[in-house]
């Protein structure tokens, strides 16, 4: 068996992962997908475990129903443990849980919304081509999360307003939003990227920025740590 894209998904999801599997094989691409490619009369964690190995890349279609699936972290956890690349295919506004986010890069994702969905499922394939043929992934790929790095000088994101109508915080040194990363990194882990760079992005200001970000621990103690820390990274 040899398949390029394994496609991870919830059963709530599973229409969506149906049309996704057909945009990308119509595109050339060869995938594994469950229960379609499970050998009759084959234990099924086996089948996923083995499917996983041999495939290239993990596409995680990802909504809120995905963070309660207990099969998607399992299958997540072992193509990370296996060295596959896992690309979450965000079909809704939603971040991962706690029990998901150590294991997602914030590198790579994919966000597909608003609809249609056509042009969603182009872009992917764009990305997967080079990905599975040797090379480098699409350069214009868009980072959709995390949201677009800060910006310098007279830079504005495409279609947006300019640079002087955004958030102050969008104003910060690259440095400044690195430090607030690795500060809430310690609570919430590796999609600390991801939230720095969104709530950025519409903060009125750094204060601003530190309290929603200090939202997202869950801790009360925690949380009042991480701002009294981050304010103090601030001074320096």
């Amino acid at each position: 068996m040899t398949r390029a894209v394994f496609v991870s998904y919830s059963q709530a999801d599973r229409d969506t992962a149906a049309a996704l599997v057909a945009h990308v094989e119509g595109a050339g691409l060869p995938c594994w997908v469950a229960p379609r490619d499970v050998t009759p009369g084959t234990d099924w964690a086996e089948a996923i475990v083995d499917a996983i190995a041999a495939s290239r890349v993990m596409v995680l279609v990802f909504s809120a129903s995905t963070n309660s699936s207990p099969q998607v972290r399992r299958e997540v956890e072992r193509a990370v443990h296996r060295g596959v690349t896992v690309l979450p295919f965000r079909v809704e506004d939603v971040l991962p849980a706690r029990s998901l986010e150590y294991f997602l890069s914030t590198q790579h994702w994919l966000d597909a919304f608003p609809p249609p969905m056509e042009r969603h499922y182009e872009r992917l394939c764009a990305y997967l081509k080079p990905l599975l043929v040797g090379g480098s992934p699409a350069t214009d790929f868009p980072a959709t999360a995390p949201a677009p790095r800060p910006l310098t000088g007279g830079e504005t994101l495409p279609g947006s307003a300019p640079r002087a109508a955004l958030g102050a915080a969008a104003l910060a040194s690259p440095e400044t939003l690195q430090r607030l990363e690795a500060e809430l990194a310690r609570y919430i882990g590796p999609v600390a990227r991801h939230l720095v760079n969104r709530a950025a992005l519409r903060s009125a200001g750094l204060e601003a920025l530190i309290l929603e970000l200090g939202g997202e621990i869950d801790s009360e103690a925690d949380r009042r740590r991480f701002v009294e820390a981050s304010r103090r990274s601030l001074q320096k």
